[in-house]
């Protein structure tokens, strides 16, 4: 699946000379944060390294170029939930305790990557100013780099 938003992400760049998605297509960072907060074990998290590494072999699955980052704090969170009575969020308090391991995550790569996470949502979004493709979305090397860069689990 995430393969396939990578795909569709990529051919819509290269139509339009950008791509938006609403989350990172990677997906990576959501099993490292399962087991940074207990809920998964680790090993589900190497699982998908290993399957991620492969897949970023084959120029199936890359780093996204540029990365919005918005994490609501715990009241914004609740409030958004009862907000919005149409939707379930059954997994809504586990989803809540990983905003941590995901500042983390993005943090990380922006150290390895500086220029790479924009904290917060800009009230417009200026492409000119952005930075074209990386030439390393690709690059296994960062990839293991961002994974060291992490704290243990």
């Amino acid at each position: 699946m995430n393969s396939q938003r990578w795909a569709k992400a990529l051919e819509l760049s290269d139509t339009t000379g950008f791509a938006v998605c609403d989350s990172d297509p990677l997906k990576l960072h959501y099993s490292w944060c399962l087991a940074a907060v207990g809920a998964a074990p680790f090993s589900r998290f190497e699982h998908e390294l290993a399957a991620v590494r492969s897949a970023f072999a084959r120029r199936q699955l890359g780093l996204p170029d540029v990365v919005l980052l918005s994490i609501p704090d715990a009241q914004r969170l609740m409030a958004q939930r009862l907000g919005d009575p149409t939707r379930r969020r059954r997994h809504f308090d586990l989803h809540a305790r990983l905003s941590e391991p995901l500042a983390e995550w993005y943090a990380a790569l922006e150290r390895l990557d500086s220029g790479r996470v924009i904290d917060g949502f800009p009230p417009a979004l200026d492409l000119e100013t952005l930075a074209p493709p990386r030439p390393d979305r690709y690059d296994l090397d960062l990839l293991d780099s961002l994974v060291d860069e992490l704290p243990t689990v």
